[in-house]
């Protein structure tokens, strides 16, 4: 298949990613609060793409909310080209994705994120994942939550969900806490070689993670808290603000990248503590 083609159906699909998840998130605020639009440009100059970001804010159901979509293309900076494959013999880049990260109102209702992405330089890859972070233990949601993603990697390989979950648990650590961001998930890299198989599983990662966060709101949206479980939730957000800051890829690349820093920022919390 060309690689325009490709370029088109995955960020034409991440895209319409963005498009799915807003409505089910304003349903969820009844429309009673909209999502702040920000189309962005990655070069004022010249063209190299760019995306839009939206972020809904102090809802009934969510504090904060991100969806971000971007499409960008250009060279990668010379000191960052080693750590990007395939950009050692060629700068040039292209890359689209959606990335999601929701801070609920309800201390109950765990942090949640997702993001897949498409990335070109001299071969090109699939990555992503889908995880959550409880600030309060919750056995039987973490069960269904690793049942719902072992049954969605199963359809397309057996071997996907240990592989993938592990790599989860060991990417999403604090080393400077010794201790996980959150109760896990997967999270894949550099799937590459079989383009229509990989994106096959890109697409119903992104469904499944439409069908986890509905059913995870809607089972605890009416849940009664209190004010020592609200503090629970900022000290555990302090943790989410402390990787995403250190240790995130997606963070890191988007900055290397010259990207919107007010979008690839719109992972972090709106509120958090430190003790």
């Amino acid at each position: 298949m060309d690689l325009e083609i490709k370029q088109k159906l995955t960020s034409n699909w991440f895209k319409s990613l963005q498009e799915m998840f807003c409505k089910n998130i304003s349903d969820f605020e009844k429309n009673k609060i909209s999502f702040k639009s920000t189309k962005w440009k990655k070069n004022l100059k010249k063209d190299e793409g760019g995306g839009e970001y939206r972020i809904l804010k102090n809802g009934k159901i969510f504090d904060k909310v991100g969806v971000n979509f971007s499409k960008v293309y250009g060279k990668f900076p010379k000191k960052f080209q080693k750590n990007i494959p395939g950009a050692q013999k060629d700068p040039r880049f292209w890359a689209s994705g959606i990335s999601v990260v929701m801070h609920m109102k309800n201390p109950l209702i765990p942090a949640m994120h997702f993001n897949t992405r498409y990335i070109c330089t001299t071969f090109d890859w699939f990555g992503g994942g889908i995880d959550v972070t409880p600030s309060k233990k919750d056995n039987k949601e973490r069960e269904e939550f690793h049942k719902t993603l072992r049954e969605m990697c199963n359809r397309h390989d057996k071997k996907y969900y240990k592989k993938y979950k592990k790599w989860c648990d060991e990417y999403f650590y604090l080393p400077h806490r010794k201790e996980p961001r959150g109760i896990g998930g997967i999270f894949f890299d550099y799937k590459k070689d079989n383009f229509e198989k990989n994106f096959k599983f890109v697409r119903d990662v992104g469904v499944t993670f439409g069908s986890i966060f509905q059913k995870i709101i809607s089972k605890k949206i009416k849940k009664k808290w209190t004010s020592q479980d609200k503090e629970n939730q900022y000290i555990k957000r302090g943790r989410y603000a402390e990787f995403n800051l250190l240790y995130d890829r997606g963070t890191k690349f988007g900055l290397q990248t010259d990207g919107n820093v007010e979008g690839i920022l719109m992972s972090l919390p709106p509120y958090a503590k430190w003790k």
